[in-house]
């Protein structure tokens, strides 16, 4: 059963999040804290009551200008020119602590009259650092219009950062981006992973492979459709996105897409596949260390979180190259090594989330107390 930090209680803290239009990793994260600040109120974008737990809509909530737009739950990607202007017209109550959960806008909140910040930093904005091609294509009259957008939220981002106390990474791979793009040091806590719910079912497996994922390009599940379509080994895609029908269109018989899941339906399939296939960079990457804490191995590209979750021939396999050459070798060693479930469980439980909260109370100490 996790435990909150008992000095918890004393503190008026207020969060700040990106946006709320679904229940991700991200939300996750926002959803503990939920429960440790239970009076919390919480600043963001766009509110979708229907799109998040009933944890999050207990708090007082209260989203920006953009709110009022039109359809705005389903469109918010469109308004990120104005990204900036919208947080900085609130003007949130004097409390003890701001606590921002932030891979875009979040940090850049007004400061509570009299808070210290910290940052809990997925990672510096992706779509204006790092990943423009993957979110965005590469297509030239896009690159045209979006370059000035992009330079001008670079320059907002790394100013805001300046807003920050502390900043606590997700990883080591986006503490090195913090350091790169900020100028600044970070603690590293390692996002909370339900180690509790997520647990080994019968031994063996049911002769397939799994991916979970969102299907949208820079996921690159594109390279295990052609890795698999050529083995003819069974391989189930979780999940929907931008490349649903794209990915179904070129996949063989054997490989299946049943779209979205439940928890409940994902832990039964991480429980019965044979190995996990994860193709993409990630920040950390939560699903890995599901699938480890029910005892499967993992085959991951070997950069970003996951070689920090992920440990070469022991609770899975590294491939080097995102080709599906590559990714098949991997896939190929994985399936003739001798994996120990025990062994894979006790790698996950490094990620569970009381180690979260335990870390987290660490940084919120001397967020709090340190010059």
């Amino acid at each position: 059963m996790k435990q909150f930090p008992k000095e918890w209680a004393d503190l008026n803290v207020a969060l700040s999040h990106d946006w709320l239009t679904g229940m991700r990793g991200g939300e996750r994260v926002l959803e503990l804290l939920c429960e440790g600040f239970p009076d919390a109120p919480i600043h963001t974008l766009i509110h979708d009551p229907a799109g998040v737990s009933d944890t999050i809509n207990r708090h007082p909530i209260h989203a920006s200008a953009l709110q009022r737009v039109p359809g705005i739950t389903r469109r918010y990607r469109y308004f990120l020119p104005f990204y900036p202007w919208a947080v900085s017209r609130f003007n949130p109550a004097p409390a003890d602590l701001l606590i921002s959960t932030s891979h875009c806008i979040a940090k850049g909140l007004p400061r509570p009259p009299g808070a210290r910040h910290l940052c809990y930093c997925f990672t510096p904005m992706r779509y204006a650092w790092t990943f423009y091609d993957e979110y965005f294509g590469s297509n030239p009259v896009k690159k045209v219009v979006l370059k000035p957008i992009l330079r001008a939220l670079r320059h907002w981002d790394h100013n805001n950062s300046c807003r920050v106390d502390r900043f606590v990474a997700i990883s080591h791979h986006v503490q090195k981006r913090i350091q790169t793009f900020y100028g600044r040091e970070s603690d590293v806590v390692y996002p909370p992973v339900d180690t509790e719910r997520c647990t080994p079912g019968q031994p063996g497996h049911e002769g397939y492979d799994l991916i979970v994922s969102a299907l949208v390009p820079y996921k690159r599940i594109d390279l295990a459709v052609e890795a698999y379509n050529r083995s003819g080994y069974p391989l189930v895609i979780v999940g929907t996105g931008t490349e649903y029908e794209k990915l179904r269109a070129v996949a063989g018989a054997h490989i299946q897409f049943p779209g979205w899941k439940t928890d409940q339906d994902i832990l039964a399939l991480y429980q019965r596949c044979r190995m996990l296939i994860f193709p993409g960079e990630e920040d950390f990457g939560i699903v890995p260390v599901e699938a480890q804490a029910c005892g499967k191995p993992v085959i991951a590209y070997d950069k970003g979180g996951a070689t920090e979750t992920v440990i070469d021939r022991e609770t899975g396999m590294h491939f080097s190259e995102q080709t599906p050459e590559s990714l098949q070798a991997a896939i190929d060693a994985g399936a003739a090594h001798h994996w120990d479930p025990v062994h894979i469980r006790k790698n996950a439980e490094r990620f569970s989330t009381q180690n979260f909260l335990d870390g987290m109370a660490k940084s919120i100490h001397k967020c709090l107390h340190d010059n």
